[in-house]
């Protein structure tokens, strides 16, 4: 029997505010434990929340940006379960109505669109941390009460794959907003998935597990791969899946039982009695929508569109937003009508010293003009493409220009046919065996022999001119 897989995804949000959600204790990742608290947030008798601006207000933004209808009129609820790094055994959040609802976020899997659902985008406080050593516990309630954003999918995902894609998409979009740091190492973005498989063309929803404990975007899109065996394997036995919660186990690649599922009868949720309720203006509404940027997936339609881009150049060059303001300026200013020469130095040598360096390609501090003028030695062939590399990496670190250090390093390429010709003669000359194996029909001959020509010249040959040099002399010869 074949399955079909149903993926629904919850991440959570930490907002990017001065201060806490109902409290004014300090956000800041990485303090002395316990150092960012109040009677407040560890939920002492008597202490009252109030509501953060700036958080409501950044909820708004996301929901307005994932294309959500907003609530005009909106609570908040206490949901009850007992954790160690809950104090108040209760979380301020929202159940029946959140924010936002009914939106939708477009992706793109192996060259197809896909629209996911938006069922909700809900606020609520962040718990503490635990932190587990063999014998003891320890918990930090720096966390407890940060302003955390929910935002659940629609079951829409149909594979583990759509579901990276559905998170990297959504990643790059928060970050356009600038309402979060969306780092999953720090604790800010978090993702728990739920997972089901049904029979092919059923419309019933199978019986679902949650997972947990996936600390990236791949170890989510492994963890549901694992699922899907794993579900696959007990349906096909003829025995039921159990709705639980599963951790994932990233040193043994499988996921672990941790307990059953709660539902929401389990929390008892009911309307917070120290906040009232919140009525929306339709105009603060339009005033929050109009400070939305251009984001990622329209930014990229619009690349594809104005020069000419392929969808998978211009997506990796919008991901984010810094180097995509700074890529879009060096496309603009680039000479040429067809932007692919621009768009492959971005994405690739310049992209590759950015990772190295472990920061953005705008960080490296290269001016456009000067990049351009860089792939101009090579389109004009006077530089090869691997002492350009060489050059660039120079340029970022002594900021000295691409004619200064080619100059310096006499580094321009040759070009000359006569000068050529002598030097293809002399390696056919000293390499008999690979000249008779290209004329026999061994392709990976002839660049052997390109490959001398480079070497008796320290590099600076055109490769391109000694690799016709090579053939044509070669057909000359008679064996």
């Amino acid at each position: 029997m074949e399955y079909e897989t149903v993926i629904g995804l919850e991440v959570h949000l930490q907002l990017k505010t001065k201060s806490k959600a109902f409290c004014a204790c300090a956000t800041e990742f990485g303090q002395e434990p316990n150092s960012q608290t109040c009677p407040v947030c560890l939920g002492f008798p008597g202490s009252l929340p109030v509501l953060n601006q700036a958080a409501f207000f950044s909820a708004l933004k996301v929901g307005l940006a994932l294309n959500c209808q907003v609530q005009e009129y909106t609570k908040f609820d206490r949901k009850h379960y007992y954790y160690p790094d809950l104090p108040k055994n209760y979380q301020i959040s929202q159940y029946d109505l959140p924010l936002a609802r009914d939106g939708f976020l477009d992706i793109s899997v192996e060259n197809r669109q896909k629209r996911i659902g938006i069922l909700r985008v809900h606020l609520e406080e962040d718990a503490g941390k635990l932190v587990h050593e063999e014998r003891l516990s320890y918990v930090d309630f720096n966390r407890t009460g940060v302003p955390l954003l929910e935002i659940v999918s629609q079951p829409e995902i149909s594979s583990p794959q759509e579901a990276y894609e559905y998170l990297t998409t959504l990643k790059s979009a928060i970050e356009y907003l600038e309402v979060s740091g969306c780092d999953m190492e720090k604790g800010s973005l978090r993702c728990d998935a739920n997972i089901s498989l049904r029979k092919k063309g059923a419309q019933k929803l199978g019986r679902k597990t949650e997972l947990k404990n996936m600390n990236s975007f791949k170890a989510i899109k492994d963890a549901l791969s694992f699922e899907v065996i794993r579900q696959t394997e007990i349906l096909a036995a003829g025995e039921p899946i159990v709705q639980e919660t599963r951790l994932w186990d990233a040193k043994v690649a499988k996921t672990i039982s941790m307990r059953s599922k709660e539902e929401a009868k389990d929390y008892r949720y009911f309307p917070e009695p120290d906040l009232p309720p919140f009525i929306i203006n339709r105009d603060k509404i339009e005033e929050i929508r109009r400070t939305i940027p251009e984001l990622p997936r329209e930014k990229m339609l619009r690349w594809m569109r104005e020069y000419e881009l392929s969808e998978y150049d211009a997506k990796i060059l919008v991901s984010n937003k810094g180097d995509a303001d700074y890529a879009e300026s060096a496309i603009k200013t680039y000479p040429q009508k067809d932007k692919k020469p621009i768009a492959n130095w971005l994405i690739g040598p310049f992209a590759s010293i950015a990772t190295d360096r472990n920061c953005s390609i705008a960080a490296l501090k290269l001016s456009q003009e000067a990049l351009i003028e860089l792939i101009a030695f090579v389109e004009n062939q006077q530089i090869s493409q691997l002492a350009a590399k060489s050059v660039l990496a120079e340029m970022i670190e002594t900021g000295r220009s691409a004619a200064q250090i080619i100059q310096e390093k006499n580094l321009v390429q040759i070009s000359d046919t006569a000068e050529l010709e002598k030097i293809a003669e002399e390696v056919i000359k000293v390499n008999p065996k690979s000249v008779q194996d290209y004329k026999s029909g061994k392709a990976n001959a002839l660049m052997f022999l390109v490959g001398q020509a480079m070497k008796k010249t320290q590099g600076k040959a055109n490769p391109k001119i000694v690799q016709e040099l090579f053939k044509e002399a070669i057909e000359k010869l008679k064996f």
